[in-house]
């Protein structure tokens, strides 16, 4: 399928026809990655890994680290 290259701001923007978007799941602000690959552009739909907990606590320094928030006595039936 050939389409045009538009304007949008000062960039440049391709619409991608609804069959694609649909063919490839493709939703409006969906992530994607976009590269050069051999001089060509891909466009591939964004996946994102599981967030490990290891990676999370790799990224806990002693500058971000907060304390312990107290949230007041006890209201109701809970067990402390």
């Amino acid at each position: 399928m050939r389409t045009k290259i538009q304007r949008w701001g000062h960039s440049l923007a391709v619409r991608i026809p609804k069959p694609f978007a649909e063919e490839v799941r493709l939703e409006e602000h969906a992530e994607v990655d976009l590269a050069v690959v051999n001089g060509k552009i891909t466009l591939t739909p964004a996946t994102r890994r599981p967030k490990r907990l290891a990676d999370l606590l790799a990224r806990v320094t002693k500058r971000n680290l907060h304390r312990e928030v107290d949230t007041g006595v006890p209201v109701g039936r809970e067990i402390w």
